[in-house]
């Protein structure tokens, strides 16, 4: 493949050219020089770039997917991290089974009212513990 500058990286790997930027500021890509004022990422960024797309689609932070690059870009994967976002999942996976299934009975609980529903009631007391977590969202800005 030849050198892409970075709206064909972009395009792609199906991510905004602002995404490959930040990505070459936190040193997980970097490009090869320029054509003109356009970066040129290598081509070569694409499997990186795709290994951050599944890194993020996991769970992993930016700087957890940092760490599975050596320096000179390769990827350098841990096994036992591999394994442990596994278990997360695991764990996450039975937590939303559990709320996909009590939203489904209140939705369709012959109480009166929700209130009046002892799971929904369940459901609320877990949520004002913090026991039903809350997915964390993403700062402004960080892709």
């Amino acid at each position: 493949m030849t050198d892409l500058d970075i709206a064909e990286v972009a395009q792609h790997a199906g991510v905004p050219a602002s995404t490959l930027r930040f990505y070459e500021e936190k040193g997980l890509i970097a490009s090869i020089g320029r054509r003109g004022l356009r970066r040129l990422p290598a081509s070569a960024a694409l499997a990186p770039l795709a290994l951050i797309a599944l890194g993020r689609t996991a769970g992993f932070s930016l700087d957890e997917i940092a760490r599975m690059f050596t320096p000179d870009g390769q990827p350098r994967i841990d096994r036992q991290t591999l394994s442990a976002k596994a278990e997360e999942l695991d764990t996450r996976i039975r937590e939303l089974g559990v709320l996909r299934d009590s939203l489904r009975h209140a939705a369709a609980c012959p109480a009166p009212t929700h209130m009046e529903c002892p799971t929904f009631r369940r459901l609320l007391a877990a949520a004002a513990s913090g026991t039903v977590a809350v997915p964390k969202k993403r700062a402004p800005g960080a892709p």
